[in-house]
């Protein structure tokens, strides 16, 4: 199933695509797409009532906007330096464990919505990254068993402020939580959609020059070693989003480095998983 959430935002309903493309109204189902929905196995349950109901199920214009396809997200878990490219780029280490940090869930938007430059930002930077939704709650997970907590992947951008992140007390989280800087969608694939996560083609453009272009074969570490990883420092809970990393290409690391300004274009995707399409406003 390729779950979706549309209207504008804050009023956001859920919504499918069926296997025809068609984008599919799902409301008279009674249920958004938030932890709840995850904690009482609404995958299964969806899946069943879509076989009852799916000739009665109103559609979606292409025209409407689509929001991120989880609603309130618990939080949101970043890896960092998990490409090799990546690492080597930024001067780093490669790391022995998974590197992470929290960016927060009010930063969440949809894929095609605008990008917003923070108030005296001047080193705004783009990372196109796979994202995993947790299904069910992880505590001191073993990695074999690890991808039964996963509903799902989505296509997923982590925006950093590089002075906020690196100068301002050193918290990474105060370079990546900025409202816009958590674009998430356009869909949710159950895991069934994506038949190997593990090598997808994953690109970003900005102004139609092509910045990141890679495979997510080229993580360091895998899913099941992230979230077996980060489930012995926290339990995460359903609908937490997992964010495993980007590619080389960042602007911090071009020589000299290179920022978003307001009137750029972003466009970014992962094979299976759609496409973003973002302007960038102060």
């Amino acid at each position: 199933m390729k779950l979706i959430r549309f209207g504008q935002p804050d009023k956001e309903k859920p919504g499918i695509i069926l296997s025809d493309g068609k984008k599919r109204d799902i409301s008279s189902f009674g249920e958004d797409y938030d932890e709840t929905f995850f904690v009482t196995d609404g995958l299964s349950r969806l899946e069943k009532w879509l076989g009852k109901n799916s000739a009665e199920m109103p559609f979606i214009d292409d025209s409407i906007r689509l929001g991120p396809p989880v609603r309130r997200p618990g939080k949101i878990v970043c890896i960092a330096f998990n490409y090799l490219d990546h690492a080597r780029e930024t001067g780093r280490p490669i790391p022995e464990e998974p590197v992470f940090f929290l960016k927060s869930p009010s930063a969440l938007t949809g894929h095609n919505d605008e990008v917003r430059i923070p108030r005296t930002s001047k080193k705004t930077d783009w990372e196109v990254e796979l994202a995993a939704v947790i299904n069910k709650k992880a505590s001191y997970v073993d990695k074999e068993d690890a991808m039964n907590h996963v509903a799902g992947f989505s296509l997923f951008n982590d925006y950093s402020e590089r002075e906020f992140q690196f100068n301002r007390g050193g918290q990474y989280v105060k370079g990546k939580s900025a409202d816009t800087f958590a674009p998430l969608g356009p869909f949710l694939a159950t895991r069934d959609e994506i038949k190997d996560y593990t090598n997808l083609k994953i690109w970003l453009k900005v102004n139609g020059k092509t910045m990141q272009d890679s495979w997510t074969s080229n993580m360091i570490f895998d899913l099941p070693a992230i979230i077996s990883s980060v489930s012995r420092y926290m339990s995460l809970m359903p609908g937490d989003i997992i964010c495993t990393g980007t590619p080389a290409g960042v602007g911090h690391a071009m020589e000299p480095p290179q920022y978003l300004k307001a009137g750029d274009l972003v466009e970014f995707g992962i094979e299976g998983l759609g496409e973003a399409i973002q302007n960038v406003v102060a």
